[in-house]
């Protein structure tokens, strides 16, 4: 029998050395670049020409301490362990909430106020990370049950197969990652010069920032036992990589929807941006899973909807 505390360590080793790989050719790649005078790097948005943005991404990482820490309440003690249906649904919703009602009755938090309400980047900026996560879950997830045999097993009301709950944290989610991914990415432009040694350290940055990002998910979220992975060797390593696809795209592209000018921010350039972004991610994925000679199976309902051995905690079917 396989000891799990072995596997464990086996898995962190092998992240080790990707990770030791990843970061030298990223230090190798920087040291190459020049760097621009000092007042010029930005992590946030200018906030004299950008106020929304800047004011923005600050919230986003803000908002970003209250649900980490109710996650890790709620995981740390499994208090989810005792919920329906009903009181996870609610849970994930009451997360999300403030971040869909801010553009709305809290718009000073972002800087919106002066501006009509429609008209409001945050509020445009949560529309993009709403189509984007709503796809995510709607499909990527599918690939994630087929490609890297992901299981969900709570009690949930549910969308296609994918809970309905897990489209609402992963708003919150992505509008934190996505306000790291900026500064990052802002910083690497305006800190160094114009050439081709910046642009290849660019990319790598999105890579390692995209993988990193993946795998620190896939991590944190193991303590949570009602997500399983049937290996979790080949999540953390493999898997981590093939959620990464996600960022490698998402990140430069949110970037730039952030970094247009407000009158160049319309609707439908938010909303085509970001299904332009969705749909490339989606054959992204699909190339890999023909690469690795997977099928795609979508079932409307999960496997522990049939059979109440295959839920997290109790007899009952989930």
């Amino acid at each position: 029998m396989a000891n799990p505390h072995h596997d464990f360590i086996t898995t962190m080793s092998t992240m080790g050395i990707n990770f030791i790989v990843m970061f030298t050719l990223l230090f190798t790649t920087w040291s190459l670049c020049t760097s621009t005078p000092t007042p010029s790097h930005r992590w946030f948005a200018d906030a004299a020409t950008h106020p929304t943005v800047h004011a923005t991404e600050r919230w986003f990482l803000q908002y970003g301490v209250v649900w980490i820490l109710s996650f890790g309440v709620v995981v740390l003690f499994e208090l989810y362990a005792t919920w329906n249906a009903t009181a996870l649904l609610l849970f994930m919703f009451s997360l999300a909430l403030p971040m869909y009602l801010q553009p709305f009755l809290f718009p000073t938090l972002t800087s919106d106020h002066k501006t009509p309400a429609l008209e409001r980047f945050s509020l445009r900026a949560n529309v993009w990370m709403g189509i984007f996560g709503f796809v995510g879950n709607y499909w990527y997830t599918h690939y994630f049950y087929s490609v890297l045999h992901a299981h969900y097993t709570m009690p949930s009301y549910d969308l296609n197969g994918v809970p309905i709950p897990m489209f609402f944290a992963t708003h919150f989610y992505f509008c934190f990652y996505h306000a790291i991914g900026n500064c990052v990415i802002r910083r690497i432009v305006t800190g160094f010069t114009p050439s081709i040694q910046k642009n290849m350290f660019l990319g790598l940055a999105v890579l390692c920032m995209s993988y990193t990002t993946a795998f620190m998910e896939t991590l944190t979220i193991a303590g949570y036992k009602c997500y399983e992975f049937d290996n979790f060797h080949h999540a953390a390593t493999v898997g981590s990589l093939f959620y990464a696809i996600y960022f490698i795209v998402s990140f430069p592209m949110f970037y730039y929807f952030s970094n247009q000018t407000p009158d160049s921010t319309s609707w439908f350039g938010c909303i085509v941006q970001s299904l332009a972004t969705s749909m490339c991610v989606l054959c992204m994925l699909d190339f890999v899973r023909v690469w690795l000679g997977q099928d795609l199976v979508v079932h409307l309902m999960r496997p522990c909807k049939l059979n109440a051995t295959l839920s997290c905690y109790g007899n009952d079917v989930c």
